[in-house]
């Protein structure tokens, strides 16, 4: 069940597309390498994101080592917005304007480049609206008319791509291996599908991880503490670090965590997004509180809006209630008039196509199928969502159920260090190749434990049959589980491996239970 996911066989890195054939990315190299020898000044625009952090980062490096000055800006999202706004081009004195996971929407801050005579080349992977911005050039996978042959890829795999064919017009020397361990992190943390190329930059990313001497990356490899790491560790305890910056502060924090040049500075940088990701869980719990109470779940798209919502945890917000009812969610914060916020999806909903369908009352709008982010006055929310509701009566029933494919039930005695091999070799696992569910149904529960610091995750007991001899043992994040009446459990779970003390563990991991 598991080979059927892949068509064919795990590329090899020799294997992975020409970047020649994005559109406009060797004239863009050529472009960028001609203002390096011309000796002109360049400024980089970033996104703070994940993605957006990790393709500035490794633009930043990649220009230190030829070695060039590149001025790097990625945007607050609190003075300056998203992406190239006009807000930010206030603040650049360049020649050249390079942007990374953003500016395929920039139709004004490319109209204020050209007026101040800064030519901008746009590297974005999202998805193009019918008007593209006015620019040197735009390098986007999404484009209509661009040829590349794997379209899902972020924005910091379109700026490596473009880097390679940089290093070949500057005939450098650059080992663009070396920056894997980052392109991975943003490839996971963008949740983009893992086949395909993806699948083996990730693979080759994660193993690079283990070696790198890249500070960040020893870092990280020191706070897992694992012989092996996974996609899911960077998913789950890496990416939400590296974003906290973006979502809570500056992404500055984040970027200069991935381009410190020691280990001391990469660990004090890593030590302050520890503490704003401990602020940003917070934070997003009591806005998913508040928004769990005020949502609709009759409705097809849940639109919830609150002032004074911390604008950078909407996001999170908006997964859990799709986590929560099943369905799209729009999670919007606003102030002063203005609302912002983000949207999350489900099944096989575009959610980006559903705004665009009702953008008559937005001032703003981007994103593709799964995520997009948006922007209207607070007096037109009610219309958009009445509106919003109605576009979705006319989308299949069917492509609302979540993609949630239970591969069958396990015997007790299965789960062994051997079913974990066996899995370990299909790994990365995640979006397009989701770690196997199992079902565990109607097992007696024996015992309940409430774990960690603040009481909120269970580890709980049970047998999966009357008769069995052994008991299995469950843990679910997130969850106070409480003693059912009939003492009995059905629910899904993941089989993973837990390295603890140098000892390895089969792990149960609660998904849903039912």
């Amino acid at each position: 069940m598991l080979s059927q996911r892949f068509e064919s066989e795990d590329k090899k890195l020799s294997q992975i597309p020409n970047p020649a054939l994005l559109q406009d990315a060797t004239k863009s190299a050529k472009k960028i390498a001609l203002a390096i020898r011309e000796n002109k000044r360049i400024t980089l625009v970033g996104d703070y994101d994940v993605d957006g952090v990790s393709s500035t980062a490794i633009m930043v490096d990649f220009f230190r080592q030829i070695p060039y000055p590149l001025e790097a800006i990625i945007p607050n999202r609190f003075h300056d917005g998203y992406g190239v706004s006009p807000n930010v081009l206030k603040r650049v004195d360049a020649d050249l304007v390079i942007t990374v996971d953003n500016g395929i929407a920039a139709i004004g801050a490319a109209q204020i480049c050209k007026e101040k005579n800064i030519e901008l080349i746009i590297t974005d992977h999202h998805t193009p609206s019918d008007i593209l911005p006015e620019a040197f050039a735009i390098v986007d996978p999404k484009l209509a008319t661009c040829a590349y042959p794997f379209k899902e890829i972020c924005g910091a795999q379109v700026a490596w791509l473009l880097l390679a064919l940089v290093k070949k017009e500057l005939n450098l020397t650059i080992d663009m291996k070396q920056f894997l361990d980052i392109l991975a992190i943003a490839i996971i943390a963008d949740i983009m599908p893992l086949i395909d190329i993806n699948r083996t930059l990730v693979k080759e990313g994660l193993k690079l991880m283990l070696h790198s001497n890249r500070p960040s990356s020893i870092i990280i490899r020191d706070f897992l503490n694992k012989s092996i790491i996974t996609s899911e560790d960077i998913a789950f305890q890496i990416a939400p670090r590296i974003n906290s910056a973006g979502r809570l502060e500056d992404a500055s924090i984040a970027l200069d965590f991935f381009t410190a040049t020691t280990t001391t500075q990469a660990y004090k940088q890593f030590e302050l997004l520890g503490t704003l990701n401990e602020l940003r869980k917070a934070t997003e719990a009591k806005c998913t509180q508040e928004a769990m109470e005020i949502a609709n779940g009759d409705d097809k798209v849940i639109v919830v809006w609150h002032e004074y919502w911390h604008e950078g945890v909407v996001g999170i917000v908006a997964s859990r209630l799709v986590e929560a009812f099943g369905k799209p969610a729009i999670v919007l914060s606003c102030e002063n008039g203005i609302a912002k916020g983000s949207a999350r999806s489900v099944g096989e909903v575009n959610i980006y196509e559903l705004i665009k369908a009702n953008n008559s009352y937005l001032s703003k709008f981007g994103g593709h199928k799964m995520a997009a982010g948006l922007g209207l006055l607070e007096e037109n929310i009610k219309a958009f969502k009445i509106a919003i509701n109605q576009t979705a009566l006319k989308i299949d029933p069917k492509d609302f159920i979540p993609k949630d494919t239970l591969m069958g039930i396990l015997s007790s005695d299965e789960i062994d260090l051997e079913l974990l091999n066996l899995l370990e070799s299909f790994e990365p696992f995640g979006e397009g190749n989701l770690r196997p569910k199992f079902l565990l149904q109607d097992a007696d529960v024996v015992k309940i434990r409430l774990i960690g610091t603040d009481k909120s995750h269970s580890r709980i007991e049970v047998k999966q049959y009357p008769h069995a001899k052994k008991t299995i043992e469950l843990v679910a994040f997130r969850t106070v589980f409480e003693m059912p009446e009939n003492k009995k459990i059905t629910c899904s779970y993941t089989v993973s491996k837990n390295e603890f003390n140098n000892k390895l563990s089969v792990q149960l991991l609660v998904d849903k239970i039912y």
